[in-house]
């Protein structure tokens, strides 16, 4: 049960923890550092990512250069790590095990990991797999991604309508009310983002990456990655785990294996995913991986329902006293 919660029972109040997973747009060079000074199981974490990968994934997290890092083949594998490796700390640490975890994309892995439904190793053969589909399915230049802020989403919807009409153009990230990441072919998703301006958006602007990730033009990427998911072990969760391309739970394997291919060219469901934690029980949520965009998130989604994260030793100390 772990002393956190004995301790909220004593003074009457029990918290239900949901933890959830950032994925690629967290990372940054010399992440969880200071939490490796701290815990072993940090570097252990990357060195058993590292062994899989075939490079010192440690070293070029903390090293950098940013470039690197941020390319879609390195990212995916290092926030699997990343996120796996603060949820280690928060084991190690006598954190209390979560009753329910999701992830922001990328994310769903390192939650599948920690609800026990894959071994680590095996996830990071997925993610490392996944991340080579994506980067191949469409060419450096030819896809885009843009962050909307400050419109509606039914508004997003009907202007990536109107951009269609010279390429792809698709809301594929509903991060929190007022915020919507849209992705396809580079000249539909500027004009959208142009079209964004003419309607009031508080900020429209291009996002540095060349891959268009939930977008319907990684279908084949997708597809492609179910023929590794099928070779891959995948067991039934251990504790409820939501699937943000659906904000429903996974069920049993062969459902964790379509919803995964399924994720890769669908679009993330992060308010729905929120609602449906908090909705199935969810009084306190965590979230375990670098940075704190997902707790920002949260907040904007639910401001009655505490929010904390795991990105430093200190933060790891705050979220434990929640």
């Amino acid at each position: 049960m772990g002393r956190t919660r004995i301790n909220q029972e004593a003074k009457g109040t029990v918290l239900t923890i949901a933890m959830v997973f950032p994925g690629q747009g967290s990372q940054s060079p010399g992440m969880q550092a200071e939490l490796a000074s701290a815990f072993p199981v940090v570097q252990e974490t990357y060195a058993e990512a590292s062994e899989i990968l075939g490079y010192d994934l440690w070293q070029l997290v903390q090293e950098g250069p940013a470039e690197r890092l941020g390319e879609t083949v390195v990212t995916q594998p290092a926030m699997l790590a990343a996120g796996t490796a603060a949820y280690r700390v928060w084991q190690a640490a006598g954190g209390p095990r979560p009753v329910q975890v999701s992830g922001h994309s990328l994310g769903e892995y390192t939650a599948l990991v920690c609800a026990d439904a894959v071994n680590f190793a095996d996830a990071m053969r997925v993610v490392k797999r996944r991340s080579e589909l994506m980067q191949e399915a469409v060419p450096v230049g030819i896809g885009a991604m843009a962050a909307v802020l400050g419109l509606d989403d039914e508004t997003i919807v009907s202007l990536c309508d109107e951009a269609s009409t010279i390429g792809i153009a698709e809301p594929v990230n509903f991060n929190s009310p007022g915020q919507v990441v849209i992705a396809g072919h580079a000249t539909a998703v500027s004009q959208a983002v142009a079209y964004a301006k003419e309607h009031g958006a508080r900020r429209a602007i291009v996002l540095p990456v060349s891959v268009p990730s939930h977008s319907s033009l990684m279908r084949q990427a997708g597809e492609s990655l179910a023929e590794t998911l099928e070779a891959t072990d995948f067991r039934t969760p251990g504790i409820t785990v939501i699937s943000a391309a659906t904000a429903e739970p996974y069920s049993d394997a062969d459902d964790i294996r379509a919803k995964l291919s399924l994720q890769v060219y669908s679009p993330v469901l992060w308010v729905r995913t929120v609602k449906a934690m908090i909705a199935g029980g969810a009084t306190s949520i965590v979230e375990c991986g670098p940075g704190k965009v997902l707790a920002g998130l949260i907040r904007r989604i639910d401001k009655n329902t505490p929010v904390s994260f795991i990105d430093n030793n200190d933060s790891l100390q705050k979220a434990l006293r929640v």
